[in-house]
């Protein structure tokens, strides 16, 4: 069976392709949390990835020669000490030179060894070491073999399938599932993924690789990368997608992640007008739009679709305890709306006084104290903000506490994310960076600082912390509300979930104790007060709000 690795494929794609190849590698050889950390102040690293409790470095090194000098050895020695690394390897398509390994002999005397994984091993690992698929397999769930079921189906039947699934239930495990049944038809199928952004087509990429067998080639098409072959798997920014197409080049399936992005008009829509007959897939966490655009126009009525509260419901996602701190509130704007009506800009602007980050650093004090192995996300309100706050959380005692933004580069952003999961950053505070292709199972509180005017930011902000794993019961929620249409999210998704339980202990709660009046009767005063939760919870700027009477504190 040919693989990624073949020798001739290793000889004439280039540097970009051996690095990847080498990533994909890793996960068929039983690494995990394998990070490319590529780039400028790479520190001579290129990978960094974990088998059996050890990190390994990697420095990879394509050339058109027959052999590699000693800078490699050089680069990963001190990528070894900087990344505080157990293992080196340099990767080559290649074989070391005398000065190469005359250094990594040199290293060895004073206990320090350097691994060559040459051309010849390349090609034995892609023939024989590495088996057909990457080992740990995931196992669906009944719900992700019935979403697949359905996508197959309507793909069939159609030509056109739209499923949606909360985030932190697998979205991207039943895309990796249709994409790889596509190639078990036919290994000479082409499919093309495609996304709204560089970093999250490499994801994806990443991703696939655990569903795929090596004979499946993969690539990365953006204005920064384009692939040497085009068969297999394309994965593909919208722009890249375009251009491919206009020139002729037509996939066997087109897949859109995140299909929220397309609309009325715009990249997305013009790329799949150009592929009108091509059989089309869309996912995402969250279908709704700002416009109002019904993504179902392209991709049809959703074929399976499963939510937040029925991932509770099934024990899919973790449990919510939701601490939303409204003391902060000046009530005698709710007298003025109550009389005359507010629109939702003048009533946040009147209605939140500003929290104080000392009180807010010291519930997220309490709330770290009660949780076993605590690790955070603060969702704040501009990069600035975000930047800030990590300061004053290391002013606090969180020495290692880290702002995650696209002020980062791509290799500093991975290499957050790889201590954060390892526990060496246990707090990030962020913007919007993790609302999409960000999978970070361990977080387990959440704390928000920020308003989110939409609905789909809310929810994939809140999905960070939703998704499960050993040892992991539920998510601890700091909700510091600066908008009356994040209460109205709240008790709606309350309310839901309420109503599937059916009088048994709800997985989300709102604590009435972080609702203290001065009379007993304004207790209830927000439930009422935004009844029609799921009307206001996406309603416009500037809409004017009507409120019961009879409700108002006096």
């Amino acid at each position: 069976m040919t693989s990624f690795l073949s020798e001739d494929r290793l000889q004439r794609l280039g540097p970009r392709t051996l690095l990847r190849a080498t990533e994909r590698l890793l996960w068929h050889l039983g690494f995990d949390d394998v990070r490319n950390i590529d780039g400028k102040g790479d520190e001579g690293g290129d990978l960094l990835a974990l088998r059996r409790g050890l990190r390994w470095v990697f420095q990879s090194k394509w050339t058109i020669g027959e052999t590699i000098d000693d800078t490699a050895v050089k680069q990963v020695d001190g990528a070894k000490a900087f990344y505080g690394a157990d293992r080196a390897v340099v990767v080559t398509n290649a074989r070391p030179g005398r000065a190469a390994l005359d250094r990594a002999q040199r290293l060895e005397t004073v206990g320090i060894r350097i691994a060559f994984w040459d051309r010849p091993t390349l090609v034995k690992f892609g023939e024989e070491v590495a088996p057909d698929v990457v080992p740990v397999r995931y196992e669906l769930r009944a719900y992700q073999a019935e979403a697949v079921a359905e996508a197959e189906k309507g793909l069939d039947e159609r030509g056109r399938a739209l499923v949606i699934m909360a985030t932190g239930l697998g979205k991207t495990v039943v895309a990796g599932e249709v994409i790889a049944r596509e190639f078990a038809r036919s290994a000479e199928r082409r499919v093309l993924v495609v996304a709204h952004t560089t970093d999250l087509i490499g994801q994806l990429e990443r991703a696939m690789w655990r569903h795929l067998p090596k004979s499946v080639p993969t690539a990365q098409l953006s204005g920064s990368d384009k692939p040497a072959e085009l068969c297999g798997l394309i994965c593909a920014t919208v722009q890249g997608a375009e251009s491919l197409v206009s020139d002729g080049w037509r996939p066997d399936l087109v897949v859109v992640d995140e299909a929220h992005h397309v609309s009325e008009d715009g990249r997305f829509q013009r790329l799949l007008d150009s592929l009108e007959d091509v059989p089309r897939f869309g996912l995402t966490a969250t279908p709704w739009r700002g416009d109002g655009y019904d993504i179902g126009r392209r991709f049809g009525p959703a074929v399976y679709t499963i939510g937040i509260v029925e991932g509770m419901e099934q024990g899919y996602l973790a449990q919510v305890d939701y601490r939303m701190f409204v003391d902060e509130i000046d009530w005698s704007v709710v007298t003025e709306a109550s009389e005359s009506g507010l629109t939702i800009r003048d009533l946040n602007a009147r209605l939140f006084l500003p929290q104080r980050d000392e009180s807010v650093i010291d519930e997220l004090r309490d709330a770290w104290s009660s949780v076993v192995d605590p690790r955070a996300i603060v969702f704040c309100r501009t990069i600035d903000h975000a930047e800030e706050i990590a300061g004053r959380l290391r002013a606090a005692g969180w020495r290692r506490a880290a702002a995650f933004s696209d002020r980062l580069s791509r290799r500093d952003r991975d290499l957050l994310m790889s201590e954060f999961r390892d526990g060496r950053v246990p707090i990030v505070t962020a913007v919007d960076i993790f609302n999409e292709g960000v999978d970070v199972p361990d977080v387990n509180i959440l704390c928000f600082l920020r308003v989110t005017h939409s609905r789909r930011i809310f929810v994939q902000q809140l999905g960070r912390g939703l998704r499960i794993r050993p040892g992991k019961e539920h998510v601890r929620v700091l909700d510091f509300v600066s908008d009356v249409r994040r209460i109205a999210a709240t008790l709606d998704l309350q309310r839901a979930l309420a109503r599937a339980a059916e009088g048994e202990i709800e997985r989300l709660t709102i604590p009435h104790a972080q609702f203290t009046f001065s009379q007993p009767e304004i207790g209830t005063l927000l439930q009422e007060w935004i009844k029609d939760a799921a009307a206001l919870e996406d309603a416009d700027e500037e809409v004017r709000l009507q409120f019961p009477e009879g409700l108002v504190p006096t």
